[in-house]
């Protein structure tokens, strides 16, 4: 009888070492050191937002979020190559840091307080605000004149939650992938389409069919990278990588690199750089 209430004891004595072992990653856990260990940092990126995220004809991604993972990497673990690209899509970007799939969020990620509620923002390194482009032909020059047109929208970034609170009323169209969304504005599916400005001002230019009827919109926000909430050295870890690119203008350099040639005269450097986190 002793031997088998032992046993019973030792049996669950395991199974409740197990569970608390099994919730350690789900918690907002301290991913520094697992990622030493693991020798790789996994960060969700975009596949199709040319000039800040996308994998070009060679399968190989590129961009100005690009250059900044593969700057983590290096100081993080020693090597620019020791960095796994998970490709993630606006609407998902929130969840693949909940559900542990990527370490950090580098897509492109406007700060809102909606989402600063659910995962923690780094120091920024970017200044963003709304914009609209339409066909050249197109007479749509304000938000009102949105009011009896389709807008097509991203799902799940800035400008989808900026329309959908503020004009519920105008008729919107919404894709999951942003080559979804600006392939519906080529085919007519809709007269016009938001999103990010900087991201619009560098399409226009590769489409010179359209061009830019609302350059600014909406609140002038800041890019950042995101980690899980909670995960306090990480975030510290970035923020103080962040501070020190700041000193070499490392996101100047970035910007020469990734971004000059795609907004010609429209933008400057300084439109959209920010530096060591300091706005």
């Amino acid at each position: 009888m002793k031997k088998m209430l032992l046993s019973i004891f030792t049996t669950f004595v395991a199974v409740f070492l197990a569970a608390c072992g099994g919730n350690s990653d789900s918690g907002a856990s301290n991913s520094l050191e697992r990622i030493k260990q693991d020798g790789v940092v996994r960060i969700g990126v975009f596949g199709d937002k040319p000039p800040f995220g996308y994998v070009d004809e060679k399968g190989v991604n590129q961009g100005y979020d690009i250059v900044l993972a593969k700057r983590i990497a290096k100081e993080l673990l020693g090597d620019e190559n020791k960095v796994q690209f998970v490709l993630v899509e606006a609407v998902n970007r929130v969840e693949f840091l909940k559900s542990n799939k990527v370490d950090i969020i580098l897509a492109n990620f406007t700060q809102t307080p909606e989402r600063a509620e659910q995962v923690d923002f780094c120091l920024p390194y970017m200044k963003v605000a709304l914009g609209v482009a339409v066909p050249q032909d197109s007479n749509i020059s304000s938000i009102e004149d949105l009011k009896d047109k389709t807008l097509l929208l991203n799902k799940g970034t800035t400008a989808d939650a900026y329309f959908t609170k503020e004009y519920p009323d105008i008729k919107t169209l919404k894709y999951d992938q942003n080559t979804e969304t600006f392939a519906a504005l080529i085919d007519q599916r809709g007269d016009a389409l938001s999103h990010d400005n900087t991201l619009l001002f560098a399409w226009v230019k590769e489409h010179p069919e359209f061009k830019m009827a609302i350059k600014e919109l909406g609140n002038k926000d800041v890019i950042a990278p995101a980690v899980k909430k909670g995960d306090k050295e990480l975030k510290e870890f970035i923020d103080n990588l962040i501070t020190k690119l700041g000193e070499e203008q490392f996101f100047h350099k970035a910007y020469d690199e990734t971004l000059k040639s795609h907004f010609g005269d429209d933008v400057k450097a300084d439109d959209v750089v920010i530096e060591g986190g300091k706005i």
